[in-house]
């Protein structure tokens, strides 16, 4: 999968290191990964929640961090669009 929008990414990994790891290497997996549908991804990921668009939930850091990614099945590409907190994500209107 091609992935956009590393600098979120970059910026949650920048205020909080300890998800630095998890973060990289579901990075490292996302762009690896030839997701074709959401069962490709519950697969690898069974707490993966699916949202409305396409869009995908992870948890990093068992259940402390969200992050939210809009995948496109058919071009091959993972949009990231936020991470944060669980606190944080509990706030967005998504």
């Amino acid at each position: 999968m091609r992935v956009v929008g590393r600098e979120v990414l970059d910026e949650l990994c920048q205020q909080h290191a300890d998800v630095r790891a998890q973060a990289t290497a579901w990075l490292t997996e996302a762009e690896e990964a030839d997701w074709r549908t959401p069962q490709d991804i519950k697969a690898r990921f069974p707490s993966a929640s699916f949202l409305a668009g396409n869009r995908v939930v992870f948890n990093l850091k068992g259940n402390s961090y969200r992050l939210v990614v809009a995948v496109t099945y058919k071009t091959g590409i993972v949009l990231i669009e936020r991470a944060g907190t669980h606190a944080e994500y509990d706030r967005w209107q998504l």
